[in-house]
């Protein structure tokens, strides 16, 4: 895989995942393992590069393992492992642990490979082991009362307190492991979206540069210069795009290792749109105009860069769902007791089966999977508003358009 590639997936997602994640060649030859799957397996970063991934797996298996990978690798699609069986993997050591494994094929420059998600289940195979004898221990205290009858006054106030708190843990243990499946479940879902959104939007880009730069080695006349210039701009805008796929997952990291903090000042709110309206009227499409309505007090007191990259956002979300010749507006209301602006286009809109998946990562509209975007663009403003102690409101209608307002408590007296 090339070095690029490889560099985003590991900034945007190896990194950071708290599953082992680890991608493999048709051949079962180890090309990515991200942190968590080194951690897991006790190896460091690199040392098991171009390595099998038969590596990993116990020795009495590895028989049926590689059989079963090869007969995978000529049908690869997306499934679960082992299904119905207690899986176990390797690590350096020796030691053997539980685990869950997923698997999806990627395809690269017409060849496969395997990428493998997987989840270190020791804790809930403990919680379960907890769970069973818990329920031993019940079925042991009712044998233990119907054969004492001559005590039982006595020891009926104590067996029912022992009984009490056996239930009470088992509920305890039974509503973790509801916890860690339910987690389960939205990881899966948030991996599937992710790997949705990465082979289109990685995709892209990558094979216009590639195709670009492949036809300008091709143009070396004075007269072929208009052409070689075309193509290095279709290189330039393919190399902004992945700067903001990756800006975008540089965000969600911060933002979930809670590193991005509200850094409050005094600002000219009025003068802040009029420079961002400014400056995105550059990406608009023929026709489109951005036309801003200010009302109240200029000077606010909130984060200037957090409102620029929200305003930016909308802006840009605005933009791209809005076809050419129509208007956006962004308006903005500034009185003693709360700040509202308020961006709002005529684009394609958003159906109601979406509105409530909408601020989730990688969510996508049915209707916006041929429009370029991460799906984190709202996830991001969301919780920027929320930083900030504001408060978000978001309407919209399929081919009607979109009104996004925000609203945050004056804090100047």
């Amino acid at each position: 895989m090339q070095n690029f590639e490889k560099v985003e997936l590991l900034d945007a997602l190896f990194n950071h995942a708290t599953e082992g994640i680890i991608i493999s060649n048709e051949s079962g030859l180890i090309q990515l393992m991200n942190p968590a799957a080194c951690k897991m397996f006790g190896y460091e970063s690199n040392e098991l590069l171009n390595e099998s991934i038969d590596v990993l797996v116990p020795k009495n298996i590895k028989g049926h393992h590689e059989h079963h990978r090869k007969s995978y690798i000529d049908k690869p699609h997306a499934r679960p492992m082992g299904l119905g069986l207690d899986l176990h993997a390797l690590r350096k050591d020796g030691t053997l642990f539980p685990i869950e494994i997923s698997l999806s094929p990627i395809f690269k420059d017409d060849r496969k490979y395997i990428i493998a998600f997987l989840i270190d289940i020791s804790v809930r195979k403990k919680i379960e082991a907890s769970v069973r004898e818990k329920q031993l221990e019940l079925e042991q205290i009712a044998l233990t009362l119907q054969k004492s009858n001559e005590d039982l006054e006595r020891k009926v106030s104590d067996r029912t307190s022992v009984l009490q708190e056996a239930i009470l843990e088992l509920e305890k243990s039974r509503s973790e492991l509801s916890m860690a499946l339910e987690k389960e479940k939205d990881l899966n879902d948030l991996k599937s979206r992710f790997i949705s959104m990465a082979s289109h939007e990685f995709r892209t880009p990558l094979t216009t540069i590639l195709s670009s730069a492949v036809l300008i080695s091709e143009y070396k006349t004075p007269e072929q210069e208009e052409k070689k210039q075309k193509h290095i701009k279709r290189i330039q805008s393919s190399v902004n795009n992945l700067n903001d796929i990756l800006s975008d997952f540089l965000s969600i990291s911060k933002l979930e290792e809670g590193k991005i903090h509200a850094d409050m000042s005094m600002f000219d709110l009025n003068i802040l749109m009029n420079e961002i309206a400014s400056d995105m009227r550059q990406n608009t499409k023929a026709g489109q105009e951005i036309v801003i309505n200010y009302h109240g007090d200029n000077l606010v007191f909130l984060d200037a860069k957090l409102i620029k990259n929200i305003l930016f956002n909308l802006l840009s979300n605005a933009i791209k769902f809005s076809s050419e010749g129509k208007s956006i507006t962004l308006d903005a209301d500034v009185n003693s007791n709360e700040i509202k602006m308020v961006v709002q286009d005529q684009g394609i809109g958003i159906s109601e089966e979406d509105l409530k998946h909408l601020f989730e990562r990688f969510y996508r509209g049915k209707n916006a999977f041929n429009i370029q975007g991460t799906g984190l663009g709202l996830h991001i403003v969301g919780n920027y508003v929320d930083i900030m102690k504001g408060h978000l409101h978001l309407t919209s209608k399929l081919n009607e358009g979109t009104r996004i307002e925000i609203t945050f408590p004056n804090q100047i007296n």
